[in-house]
C-alpha cells in the first residue's frame, strides 16, 4: 500500500489540471460552449490545454477544420451533457471517435484503433452537439 500512497498526490494533481471543467464552458456573456480545442498539451497535465484555442459552439458542423487548426489539437474539453464527434479526415473521413463531457488533457493517451496511432495533432473534422 506505501507506492499506492505516493501516488496519491500525483493523482490530486491530474484532478486540478490546467484545462477548464466542462461546467465552464462558457462565452463571457454566459452562453455555452460545446467544446474547446487547444494546439499544446504537456507531459505535465497542469500544463495541458495551452497553446491557442478554438470555442465550438452547439451544432457546429465542421466537416473542413480552418487550415490553422487542420490537425494541429491536442487537448481537448468538451461541455456538460454535449457530445463531440471527430473523424481523422476532411469530409468525415478515416477513424472516429465520439467524446463525451470531460477534459482530454493528452489527446496522445487516446488510441485511435489497433494500429493507428493515436489522435494528438489528428482532428480534421468534427460535430458538437449539446442536449
Amino acid at each position: 500500500s506505501a507506492p499506492l500512497l505516493l501516488l496519491l498526490p500525483l493523482l490530486l494533481a491530474v484532478a486540478g489540471a490546467q484545462c477548464p471543467a466542462p461546467a465552464e464552458l462558457k462565452t463571457v456573456n454566459g452562453t455555452r460552449i460545446c467544446a474547446m480545442f487547444y494546439t499544446n498539451n504537456s507531459p505535465y497535465y497542469d500544463q495541458c490545454c495551452g497553446g491557442k484555442s478554438l470555442q465550438v459552439m452547439p451544432g457546429e458542423d465542421q466537416p473542413y477544420l480552418p487550415y490553422a487548426w487542420n490537425n494541429d489539437i491536442s487537448s481537448l474539453v468538451v461541455g456538460t451533457r454535449c457530445e463531440l464527434k471527430v473523424w481523422s479526415k476532411k469530409g468525415k473521413g478515416g477513424n472516429t471517435k465520439k467524446f463525451t463531457s470531460g477534459a482530454v488533457p493528452r489527446l496522445q493517451e487516446i488510441k485511435r484503433g489497433l494500429l493507428f496511432g493515436d489522435w494528438n495533432d489528428c482532428i480534421s473534422s468534427y460535430y458538437c452537439k449539446c442536449n
